[in-house]
């Protein structure tokens, strides 16, 4: 990989005219919110093919809830490459103190809609042909307080996209804190009482209802950080799993009747090799290794490592095999937030990037992009190239405009912005610049980019399963647009099929029905279109 130093990922913000720093509104009283956010989307919000961009903002309430004044979330059109400033005339620009997205046509009218997480009340926007519109006193959705990443999808099966969101913790300003050194300092979340997280149920017609406490979902307090859906035990039932912050993690297995149980303790995700709680962040879910099962990987404050959790199988759960596969020691001195998996070189397995920022006050990095006292947080991301799975190798120099930068970093997301077939990544960043890094890796082999159809009103599919089949190579990917840390991606599965001129594709779509695609073309985009393919057992 280093043989030639040539670049992987490649920081194309100026040259792609993508202008945006997150506003924390910090007026040296070290409110805890100003130290959490925010995320980013790619939201293709105008159906023209190209992921243009949507990034959350604070404002200058960090201590209490409040909406209003100058500083808002901003939406940026792709323009073939290049970005534009359309937030104003496309009717977003939501001014609640932002956290993360979420981005799915939840009405199945055939536009990606949006929800905003603030620390505040939350806002789901309607996108009516372009132009979006506040839909959340309409939608009978409610979620005040704090809330942090959010995920789109059909736990109930009945074909319409439901909403889980996670929440932080019950904020208060008068609390302060300090550091060992008796210096002020931002407060951790044991300092406040948990909350529950929330589950709405889409009723259809773009009312939704609160399952949060009949599902068994409010059953549980914490600090909701980071979450994923995905079917964890193979049955064919969405599940949830969530990241949280100095919490044990759940793993709401779905039980099939619209209720929930927590299960993390017993399938081994809910605590660290050593039986403690670590304070969750990001989290991905994906097939790192190829068996055809999907593992969880967590971020995690400094001193503590980011926690790979490998899905052994058969209902037994999972086993932490950080240490084993080489994710642990790199971790230890790094604050994990936003983390993403995806093929950067097209060889058949998922790699992985972490961006990183502190939360705890430390001595200013000579080498931090930002100023004091930003820099008393700022750090290096990481990335790891994937060897077959069974080890991850990071340090490499072709990632370094990557992993060089020193800042405050927290969500990040995947979308091939310039339509080349790989994916790029967006970072956010605290008091400085949100960042595109394109991704110029030498391909080690062909690729398929897939996007899927639904008819109904789960348009994208979100929740289906997707096996790969082509030569040796046998993987396997969810459709998803929720993992990360506040963030949301591109609805498309980007797969590197070797030496094969195509691949055998079959296509699980939420309701457990399957279908087989033949022989798609290698080195471009196809969108498998349910019933058009075979049906299969």
């Amino acid at each position: 990989m280093d043989s030639q130093h040539e670049a992987w990922l490649v920081d194309v913000t100026a040259d792609v005219g993508l202008d945006f720093t997150y506003r924390t509104g910090a007026t040296g009283e070290l409110h805890m919110p100003e130290i959490m956010g925010g995320g980013v989307a790619f939201i293709d919000y105008d159906g023209d093919g190209d992921p243009d961009v949507y990034a959350t903002n604070g404002n200058a309430s960090p201590a209490k809830p409040a909406r209003g004044g100058e500083i808002g979330d901003r939406l940026f059109r792709n323009d073939d490459g290049r970005f534009t400033d359309v937030t104003s005339e496309t009717g977003l620009g939501d001014t609640g103190y932002g956290m993360g997205v979420a981005v799915a046509d939840f009405d199945g009218d055939g536009d990606a809609d949006l929800y905003v997480s603030n620390f505040g009340e939350d806002r789901l926007y309607r996108n009516d042909g372009g132009r979006f519109v506040d839909f959340t006193a309409d939608s009978g959705i409610v979620a005040p307080g704090w809330s942090a990443s959010a995920v789109w999808c059909d736990y109930d099966l009945d074909g319409a996209l439901d909403l889980y969101v996670t929440r932080y913790v019950d904020y208060s300003a008068e609390k302060r804190c300090r550091d060992p050194a008796s210096r002020p300092a931002y407060c951790g979340p044991l300092e406040f009482p948990p909350v529950s997280d929330l589950l709405f149920r889409n009723l259809g017609s773009g009312r939704f209802e609160d399952v949060s406490t009949s599902s068994g979902i409010a059953s549980v307090r914490a600090a909701g950080l980071g979450v994923v859906c995905e079917d964890l035990d193979d049955d064919g039932w969405p599940d949830f799993y969530v990241a949280n912050d100095a919490y044990a993690n759940q793993l709401w297995l779905n039980r099939r009747d619209g209720t929930f149980v927590d299960r993390a303790v017993l399938l081994g995700a809910a605590f660290n090799i050593h039986g403690e709680p670590e304070a969750g962040m990001g989290v991905v879910a994906a097939d790192f290794d190829n068996d055809l099962r999907s593992d969880l990987f967590v971020t995690h404050l400094a001193a503590e490592t980011n926690t790979y959790y490998r899905n052994v199988g058969a209902g037994k759960g999972f086993a932490d095999a950080t240490g084993e596969v080489g994710l642990a020691v790199s971790s230890m001195a790094l604050t994990g937030f936003g983390t993403v998996a995806f093929d950067v070189d097209f060889d058949g397995d998922l790699d992985l990037a972490v961006v990183n920022g502190r939360v705890k006050r430390t001595d200013p990095r000579p080498d931090s992009w930002v100023d004091e006292p930003w820099s008393w947080f700022a750090e290096p991301n990481l990335f790891y190239v994937n060897e077959s799975g069974a080890l991850f190798r990071g340090g490499a120099a072709a990632t370094a405009p990557f992993t060089d930068p020193v800042e405050i970093s927290r969500g990040l997301t995947l979308g091939d912005y310039d339509g080349d077939g790989d994916q790029d990544l967006l970072a956010a960043n605290i008091e400085s610049p949100l960042r595109v890094y394109r991704n110029d890796a030498p391909k080690e082999g062909r690729w398929v980019v897939l996007r899927l159809s639904d008819p109904g009103a789960n348009r994208e599919a979100i929740g289906a399963r997707v096996t790969v089949l082509a030569g040796d190579l046998r993987q396997r990917r969810t459709m998803t647009r929720g993992s990360s840390y506040l963030s949301s991606r591109d609805a498309s599965l980007h797969i590197g099929i070797g030496a094969a001129a195509s691949a055998d594709v079959t296509v699980t779509w939420p309701d457990g029905k399957r279908e087989t695609f033949n022989a798609v073309p290698a080195d471009g985009e196809t969108t498998l279109i349910r019933g058009t393919g075979t049906p299969s057992s």
